[in-house]
């Protein structure tokens, strides 16, 4: 079974940082990739940032250079560095766990199977 269990939301002005952590729960053994995905209201779920298990990272475009994903393996979370926030409004993020499949974008939402409840971010003028 794997539980992702997701923290640090909140509110923050435009241009500040946030971040955002994922505790993983895993008794299978069989995640390969997490990722941070963003959805808000009324727009379909993006995929934000994605860390593998060899420890290969992808970046959305929009969010390249603002925002690290880092994993500690000890702690079992991943993180969400989001610096230089933009995207006025309210998001869900949430955080994914998928095992390793071949071929497409790490970054669709398509190949993760197991979903955190998400943590809601407010960037505010």
């Amino acid at each position: 079974q794997v539980q992702l269990v997701e923290s640090g939301g909140g509110s923050v002005q435009s241009g500040g940082s946030l971040r955002l952590s994922c505790v993983i729960t895993d008794s299978t053994n069989t995640i390969y990739y997490v990722a941070w995905f963003r959805q808000a209201p009324g727009k379909e779920r993006a995929g934000v940032a994605v860390i593998g298990e060899n420890g290969r990272i992808t970046y959305g475009e929009s969010v390249k250079g603002r925002f690290t994903i880092s994993q500690d393996k000890a702690k079992n979370t991943v993180d969400l560095q989001k610096d230089s926030v933009k995207d006025k409004g309210t998001a869900m993020y949430s955080c994914a766990a998928g095992p390793y499949t071949f071929g497409g974008s790490p970054l669709a939402a398509r190949k993760y199977n197991c979903w955190g409840r998400g943590t809601q971010v407010t960037v505010s003028s």
